[in-house]
């Protein structure tokens, strides 16, 4: 008897695996490819500085403060456009919120183009200075919701001892649109310059921003809205999926479960969570945005944009490494903790490196990628966190509070290392003493707020 109920216990583990490994399969390509292109399309502007800067007259001030705007839109529309998603369904708010983006991110292809008489004149600034703000922050409202909601949308189909080694296998689409983005956006700055009289930055926007168009109406024809929608799914699975995310909703219980709309605004772990990933925002969107322009400036010639390229896909091709490792081990050992607390700590070694490298090649690159590696690593494991003790709409609308206040981290960061640059004619050595700091105080919240979620693992 007891070799028939071991033999049934491994063929339940092996469907078990199985059907999780076939919604994977199904769901995480798209949504994949979804946020690849959304970093893409965020922070590619990074590379189109190289040219864009010069040719509109923007200073390191207003290429900071244009890049940071992006996460004030950002901000303001996330939380309603997570709660519109948990109403309209997935696949239709996912979709509209793609092309939408997308559309956008091809407008900016006309920053120098458009004139504005005495309005950008009231606001102090110039035609091009205003439409790179005006564009930057409406790009943020376009993509606001998108992470929060494919965050939410994975607990639909994802049990929480799963679920570190999902997310990270879709935020691995930060540091590979990086990593494969560089090389691509330097290899249009060089060669596309001056086809059909535009310039390469107006061609990296157009060429980048039309596949988001393009998969948001894929989008909307092939995501199904939960389990009960897949039908790829046999009865026998989408029951397991619903069984094992029912028994996590009991489990939450232990850790003082909420699900109220108000959870959202008066538990204090969400508060504490947003400014965890807050810390990690600031730190995490300095990086993307000046990661071309800190690697131009070691040495590498300013026309050689594929170069650059090539040299900033180092950090973040390992970070996805790293990232992939530390999510899939913190799965194995349901240990959250010292993961997350270790990952952003290395982020502060890389950070203190670049203070004090003194310009060093191969310290540079290695500092990058400690601070990248980190960063990456931390977040594929903190969003395992607030999803083992929130439910129902504090789910959606926590998910998205959290990810908001932590967005405006994207304002203050690449802001904050523009301005420094600019008043210390080009050293950022105090910025990143700065963020050395605050990755301390994240990972200080990260380590105590960890312990929330240890009530909700899964028995062994």
């Amino acid at each position: 008897m007891d070799s028939t109920r071991q033999h049934s216990s491994v063929e339940g583990a092996g469907f078990e695996d199985a059907t999780y490994r076939k919604i994977a399969l199904k769901l995480l390509p798209i949504l994949f490819a979804g946020y690849f292109l959304a970093i893409l399309d965020r922070v590619n502007v990074g590379f189109a500085k190289l040219q864009m800067a010069s040719d509109l007259a923007l200073s390191d001030a207003v290429y900071g403060f244009g890049a940071g705007i992006f996460f004030i839109g950002y901000f303001l529309f996330e939380l309603p456009s997570n709660l519109i998603l948990s109403k309209v369904g997935a696949r239709a708010w996912i979709a509209r919120i793609m092309v939408t983006w997308g559309l956008l991110s091809v407008c900016f292809m006309f920053t120098g183009s458009v004139g504005w008489g005495g309005i950008s004149a009231w606001f102090g600034t110039s035609d091009a200075e205003f439409t790179f703000y005006l564009l930057r922050f409406t790009l943020g409202i376009a993509e606001a919701g998108f992470f929060p909601g494919v965050i939410l949308y994975l607990t639909f189909w994802f049990p929480a001892a799963r679920r570190a080694h999902v997310v990270a296998l879709f935020l691995i689409a930060i540091p590979m649109a990086s990593a494969v983005g560089s090389p691509i956006s330097g290899l249009i700055l060089q060669f596309a310059d001056g086809m059909g009289n535009l310039r390469g930055w107006q061609w990296l926007f157009l060429i980048e921003g039309i596949p988001a168009v393009l998969l948001g109406l894929a989008v909307l024809k092939v995501l199904p809205n939960g389990p009960r929608d897949a039908a790829w799914l046999a009865d026998q699975e989408r029951d397991l999926v619903e069984s094992q995310l029912a028994a996590d909703e009991v489990r939450k219980h232990a850790v003082g479960m909420r699900h109220d709309f108000s959870a959202i605004f008066l538990d204090w772990r969400i508060w504490a969570l947003a400014l965890a990933d807050f810390s990690r925002g600031i730190i995490n969107n300095a990086l993307n945005f000046w990661m071309p322009t800190l690697v131009q400036e070691i040495g590498i010639d300013r026309a050689n944009f594929l170069k650059v390229g090539l040299v900033s896909a180092i950090p973040w091709s390992i970070a996805a490494v790293a990232m992939v490792i530390v999510a899939r081990n913190s799965d194995r050992t349901g240990e959250r903790r010292w993961h997350a607390t270790a990952s952003l700590l290395v982020s502060m070694i890389g950070l203190l490196m670049l203070a004090f490298g003194g310009g060093s090649v191969v310290v540079s690159i290695l500092a990058l990628t400690l601070v990248a590696s980190g960063a990456m690593a931390w977040l594929a494991v903190f969003w395992t966190i607030p999803t083992a003790f929130l439910s129902g709409v504090a789910a959606a609308g926590g998910i998205a509070w959290i990810n908001a206040l932590s967005q405006l981290g994207g304002f203050v960061g690449p802001d904050m290392l523009g301005r420094i640059r600019e008043g210390n004619d080009g050293d950022g050595t105090l910025a990143f003493l700065v963020m050395a700091g605050i990755a301390i105080i994240g990972a200080a919240l990260t380590f105590v707020l960890a312990k929330q979620a240890e009530g909700a693992k899964s028995p062994t």
